[in-house]
Order: structure tokens, then sequence, then C-alpha cells
């Protein structure tokens, strides 16, 4: 039984003191980035994740605090190479890379010429180049020729704080359009890369497409292209190669998943009083806290939630059949686990239930096909044990 008191939390307790209250009074918020907002539209049906990013949690001392860190991270070798290709794309005042834009993106208009405007965005604080990069793009879609943002600050706000992300580029055409590009250092094969990689990149770049939106509402003439460019190594070399990648779903997604966020005070209002993610907290109390938030694991958290491996965990204790995946718990339906399936698979589901019956089905013919080929093993190795107890023909009789 819970140790915590029933009752939820004074109504005259603000939200901003009931997310304190979460993540640990001496615990600074962490803020979220592109990566984890990308993170929250690959597991919609997550309220763990959402209720913890929405209360700045650090998710990493969470883990770690609850015996199950996550080795997250690039490895050097990674950031360096990755870091390298960047810089050739951008070099000579980002040549090929605006060239790559208007080969598969600036259909119709004149060519970038050599010399194209680079603003500086250096300022004070994310906020400061927040404010200098939306003014950079005012200018830039006012001047109506083409122009390169490189590493701009876009401010995007989340559950009532603004979020400042950073893209590796956004391109304004001449015809005020503002296209985001996203350098990545995984290789393009034949023309097309790693779907799980080129899915990623889709969701992060989806997040700076929404935050571009904001801005773009300000500024006369702009808008914000639902096409991102996905620039890569092409085949096995360092030479960039270029990819359009459509992503109005992700958008749709992760715009949904932030209107969740902005509800994380409705999400709090349901935990008992009391209960913190401090992960100063003994790992009894924090594992206790953690299961009081309904979770959705599947195994693709593994790429991309801290917490993945104590919720990986916590479903194979429960015999949960998401730990199978997401495709395997979608085809069984109403068994929600993996006892409940073994069960219908056993004949003893409910009648009246297809996927019970799938599965009863399935259960007979694996049975019959085993059994089938058990008699074959066993038919094949009496006519072997026969073939070699039988003389050899012409042998010596006497």
């Amino acid at each position: 039984m819970s140790s915590y008191p029933h009752s939820g939390p004074p109504q005259t307790t603000t939200l901003r003191q009931r997310l304190a209250d979460l993540r640990g009074p001496a615990v600074p918020p962490r803020p979220l980035d592109a990566r984890a907002l990308a993170a929250l539209a690959a597991n919609p049906g997550c309220g763990r994740r959402a209720l913890l990013d929405g209360a700045g949690v650090d998710k990493t001392a969470l883990a770690a605090a609850l015996g199950s860190p996550a080795p997250f991270g690039q490895s050097q070798f990674a950031i360096i190479r990755g870091n390298s290709f960047e810089a050739k794309v951008k070099a000579d005042g980002g040549a090929e890379l605006l060239r790559l834009v208007h080969l598969h993106l600036g259909a119709g208009a004149e060519p970038p010429r050599a010399g194209t405007p680079v603003p500086d965005l250096t300022a004070a604080g994310p906020e400061g180049r927040a404010a200098r990069t939306a003014l950079a793009l005012r200018e830039a879609t006012a001047a109506g020729a083409w122009t390169l943002l490189d590493h701009p600050m876009l401010a995007l706000e989340v559950a009532g704080t603004p979020a400042y992300l950073e893209p590796d580029a956004v391109v304004v055409h001449p015809d005020g359009r503002w296209t985001v590009v996203e350098v990545k250092s995984f290789p393009l094969l034949d023309g097309s890369a790693d779907p799980a990689k080129v899915g990623a990149a889709a969701r992060q770049a989806a997040v700076y497409v929404l935050a571009l939106e904001g801005t773009a509402a300000k500024v006369e003439a702009a808008e914000v292209g639902h096409t991102v460019l996905l620039v890569c190594p092409k085949d096995f070399s360092n030479q960039p190669a270029a990819a359009p990648v459509d992503v109005r779903r992700e958008r749709a997604v992760t715009r949904r998943q932030l209107a969740r966020l902005t509800r994380v005070e409705e999400l709090a209002a349901t935990l008992p009083a009391g209960l913190t993610f401090d992960p100063a907290r003994p790992a009894a109390e924090l594992t206790e806290a953690v299961s009081a938030v309904s979770a959705s694991y599947a195994p693709e958290c593994l790429s991309a939630c801290e917490l993945a491996f104590h919720c990986r965990e916590r479903a194979r204790a429960a015999g949960e059949a998401t730990a199978l995946g997401r495709s395997v718990r979608g085809e069984l339906g109403g068994c929600a686990t993996v006892a409940q399936a073994l069960d219908a698979a056993a004949g003893r589901g409910p009648a009246d239930d297809p996927t019970a019956a799938a599965l009863l089905q399935a259960a007979r013919l694996r049975a019959e096909a085993l059994a089938e080929a058990a008699d074959r093993a066993a038919a094949g190795a009496l006519a072997a044990a026969e073939t070699a107890e039988a003389p050899e023909e012409g042998a010596c009789r006497c």
C-alpha cells in the first residue's frame, strides 16, 4: 500500500510551487530541448514522461537514483566526426548547403549567389539570441533574398515556460519561406538512410518548425515550410547529400503532446500530496513515486528516454505485452499482458474475443507443425538406423 496520503494538493498551491515540490525543493528545473520534445512525440501515450518533462525533473539523475542509469550520449569520435562534417557543409558561407536547399526545395527561384547573407546572431544569453534570431528572420524576409541563419536560437513556450532550441540552420527563401535544415552524420546509402534515424531527425525538426511558426505569425509574408532538408554524408564518403523530409505528421503529434504538457497541473493534481521525484530521496521511495504515474513502455524508449531501463524492468516484471514491442501489443488486442495472451492460446480466453480465437488457432497450428516435424525427425532417425544396420551390398556372407 502507498505511504502517501490520498488527498490531492491544497487548492491554494500554485502550479510553480507544485512542480517545485515534485522535482525537489532544492532541485532547479531542467530545461527542455528539441531532443526531449521529439522524444515526447515518439511516445505520446506515456503520462510519466509528460509529467516529468513538464515538471522539469532531471530524468538522468532520477534514473541513477533508482538504480537503473541509462548510458546516453554520443561517443567522442562521433561528436568530432559530426562537427567536422557540419563544418564542411557550411564552409564558404554555406555555399554547398544553400545549393542543396535550392536543388531540393527551391523550385522556381533563382539559385543563391556567392556572398549570400549570413547574419551574426551573437547576443547575451538565450533570450538575447532568440530576439536577435527573430530580428534577422524579419529582415531577411523583408529583403526577399536567400539568407542563411547558422545555429539560430528559437523560443517555444512549453507548459508556460520558454524552451530555447537551436537547429543546425534555417534558410530564408526569396519568397519568404523558411526551411529548417538538419545536418546529421549518419550516411545516405543509395539515396536512403536508416528509417529509425530519419524518424528521430524528423521529430526533432518538427519541434523547430513549431517554434518557427510562432515567430512567422508576427512577420508579414513569412511562411514556415513543413518539408525540412536532411543533409548527410553520401554513401561512405564525406561528401554531403540531402533528402527532403515531410514533417507534417510529426509536427501534429508534437503539437498534441505540447498541449498535454500545458495541462501538467491536471496531471499533477491526480498525484498524492507529498509525492516527490527528488533524486536525493531513498530509492524505495522514488520507486513508489515513479510507479504512481502511468507509463507506456516500448523497446523504442531505450534510445529516447533516460528512464527506459527502469520502465523496462517494471514492464517485464508485470508481464506487460508492450515490453514485446508496439507492433506485438497491437496484434494482441485486448490481451494487455503476456499471461492473458498465453491463456487465450491455451483456450482459456473469452469466447467472443476474435484475438483470443486467433491466438488459439495459432497455437493449434504451431502444435500441429511441431508434431509433424517431430514425426519426420523420428522417421528420419529410424531410416538412418535401419540403413546403418543393413549389410553392405556385395559383402561376403561366409
